[in-house]
């Protein structure tokens, strides 16, 4: 137990800033938004600093009664597998209500009160210590979502937000039905209480299909993934960043969470599929990219593979994998937030996202061409960038669990190579494209101070992975411990 409520304060001062907001008109909405993200970053900090690495249980936990006739409590905490994430997302927030400055210029409050409530519910993911509370904030973020990519959106922005919103419902539904289920069997939604019960395989297997079909959704995992294109291309940068650094890392979090330690028979059972899936959306995700023409779609689907690579890891059920896919999903939240950072700037010169109206870029933005290039090199894997230690793990890992998984992921890595180093060059080398003569395409301050962290984060992770294993290892090594490694 801790004497300050550091998660609560973490978690809800967000919403406290988005009420501010709304109460405060648009002259102050801008700065409200920034000051609320930067105070949740600053009360986030000690979560980090004062943790103790070696413990694989819950810390920083808060506990009071909430509902006493249903047994469910009020429960806050994290370990070494959820704090990260909740770091990730008070960061990625910063930087969206930055990027957010200049090129949000309609309904300015409600777009950054959805930007705080969607904070909210983020950490609150996180940060829950049952499936009672994990599931409300699970359905929390669906709003603010579904408002920033209908109302402030590209044209099919109306589309794009009804098909997320019908996906990512259709899926909650089932993980409530198995939610209720856990419930009616055990009369706890604990997730220690419920790691620690056995349950029938059958159930098992019942109960993994039902919270699946969420998890899949969020992820998402093929062929599931359809949502994701529309509404990446839709969404307003911010929503983008949001989309990619933290909403897909939510469903192979509640893999993490739920599926491996509750139920672990059914884990076993669909192992074989699983991995067969993952493998699939690596090299499927990988060869869609390459023939992109929109920007935001490329990197789209370039979720799809990376994300593939994180369920392989996950499901490789062994510590080299597992801890791999958890530092992809932290490399991957800082990239992809990066490169939508990167496309969301460019296009607020040129109103274009496809590639055949770039060509060129280096000559006229040299500053913006080197964090592009940056990005790029991480997201390829390139050594001494973030992206590297975690797919050398998950491949490893893939490799001890069946030699074709690894060719498989070898084979992603390689296609994920190509892609970026063609839309790289596509965009910024070679003659400069006529249609970008007179524009002003190079970076001022604001975008370079945005950048500029997620810079230093491929930096640091690249050649200091341990900033994020160091607090993995425990908990991955007692989420194995539970009758799950071969």
């Amino acid at each position: 137990m801790t004497a300050y409520p550091l998660l609560t304060a973490t978690t809800f001062l967000p919403l406290v800033g988005a009420a501010l907001i709304l109460l405060g008109g648009e002259r102050r909405a801008r700065w409200i938004a920034l000051v609320t993200t930067l105070a949740t970053m600053a009360v986030s900090a000690p979560l980090y600093w004062r943790f103790d690495k070696t413990s694989s249980r819950l810390q920083f936990v808060e506990s009071a009664n909430w509902i006493p006739t249903w047994n469910i409590a009020y429960g806050m905490g994290v370990d070494g597998i959820s704090l990260p994430f909740i770091i990730l997302a008070a960061v990625l927030t910063v930087l969206c209500v930055s990027v957010s400055w200049t090129a949000v210029r309609t309904r300015v409050p409600e777009f950054y009160a959805s930007l705080l409530v969607a904070e909210t519910a983020m950490i609150g993911v996180f940060a829950a210590a049952n499936l009672f509370l994990f599931f409300i904030f699970w359905e929390l973020m669906v709003i603010p979502l579904f408002l920033l990519i209908g109302v402030w959106g590209g044209p099919a922005r109306v589309y794009a937000a009804m098909k997320f919103l019908l996906f990512t419902l259709a899926g909650s539904v089932l993980m409530l039905v198995g939610i209720i289920a856990l419930y009616n069997e055990f009369g706890t939604l604990d997730f220690r209480e419920l790691a620690a019960a056995t349950l029938q395989p059958t159930l098992q297997a019942w109960l993994f299909v039902a919270f699946l079909a969420a998890f899949a959704v969020k992820v998402p995992m093929f062929p599931v993934h359809t949502w994701l294109p529309n509404a990446h291309t839709e969404a307003p940068t911010a929503g983008s960043v949001i989309l990619a650094g933290i909403l897909l890392k939510m469903g192979a979090y509640g893999f993490l969470r739920v599926s491996l330690p509750i139920l672990p028979d059914a884990v076993q059972f669909f192992l074989t599929p699983m991995l067969v899936i993952s493998a699939v959306a690596i090299v499927y995700g990988a060869y869609v990219t390459l023939v992109q023409t929109d920007i935001k779609r490329l990197i789209a689907f370039s979720s799809v593979s990376h994300m593939g690579f994180v369920t392989l890891g996950i499901f490789t059920l062994n510590h080299s994998g597992v801890e791999g896919a958890i530092l992809q999903m932290i490399n991957h939240g800082i990239i992809s937030a990066a490169l939508f950072l990167c496309v969301g700037m460019i296009y607020e010169r040129t109103h274009s996202r496809e590639i055949k109206d770039y060509g060129g870029v280096a000559r006229i933005a040299p500053v913006y061409s080197t964090f592009l290039a940056l990005f790029c090199l991480a997201a390829a894997g390139f050594p001494g960038l973030n992206s590297f230690v975690g797919e050398f793990l998950i491949i490893s890992g893939a490799f001890q669990t069946r030699a074709w998984l690894g060719a498989m992921a070898v084979w992603g890595v390689a296609l994920g190579t190509a892609y970026l180093i063609w839309f790289y060059y596509r965009v910024v080398m070679g003659e400069m494209n006529s249609r970008l003569e007179g524009l002003k395409l190079e970076l001022n301050a604001r975008e370079v101070a945005t950048l500029a962290p997620l810079a230093l984060l491929a930096l640091c992770l690249g050649l200091y992975p341990e900033l994020v294993l160091s607090y993995v290892r425990a908990p991955v090594a007692e989420l194995l411990a539970g009758g799950l490694m071969p």
